[in-house]
């Protein structure tokens, strides 16, 4: 059965924001890059106040961390992380349930304690400002709040999802 269209539209979501925040991470790269090589020298040519570029860093700094947890988020949701399949495939079909049960479990476990030391680090250093555009560093250590929690409901979704233990009795 499909799922239903609000339901597609909400795991749409995160594929947006990432896809925003490469494009954005590009743009600010690329404007940091032309600012330091192309018109810094010319302001110092012309003897005129230099383009203030050092807010790339921490632009930067902040999309990585947000592309690398939403995006391990996306990664749990469409079962593409990292799997070794060596012995499993010789094993009984309710001892590999058994197993991806364990392996989404642990996944799971591992996401919210992600999340829960993002949150408590985003609460310990929401006072503390980043120097250049003095913004909260809450918002360095929010995507793994907000990225743990998408991958713990990402690995119950997929997790309870019957067909993927049997993916290798496909494959035999």
């Amino acid at each position: 059965m499909p799922a239903p269209r609000f339901v597609c539209t909400l795991e749409l979501i995160p594929k947006i924001v990432v896809g925003g925040l490469v494009l954005g991470a590009i743009g600010t790269m690329l404007f940091g890059v032309i600012a330091r090589y192309i018109l810094l020298p010319i302001t110092d040519w012309m003897d005129v106040d230099p383009v203030n570029f050092f807010w790339v860093e921490e632009v930067g700094e902040t999309a990585l961390a947000w592309l690398t947890l939403i995006g391990a988020a996306i990664g749990v949701g469409e079962r593409s992380h990292f799997a070794l399949s060596i012995l499993v495939h010789r094993f009984p079909p309710g001892v590999r349930a058994y197993i991806h049960y364990l392996n989404y479990a642990v996944i799971f476990a591992f996401s919210l304690l992600v999340a829960w030391l993002g949150y408590k680090l985003a609460v310990l250093n929401h006072t503390l400002t980043s120097p250049g555009l003095e913004f909260s560093l809450a918002w360095v250590y929010a995507p793994m709040a907000v990225g743990g929690l998408l991958m713990a409901i990402n690995a119950v979704k997929a997790g309870l999802d019957p067909r993927e233990h049997t993916i290798a009795d496909v494959k035999e």
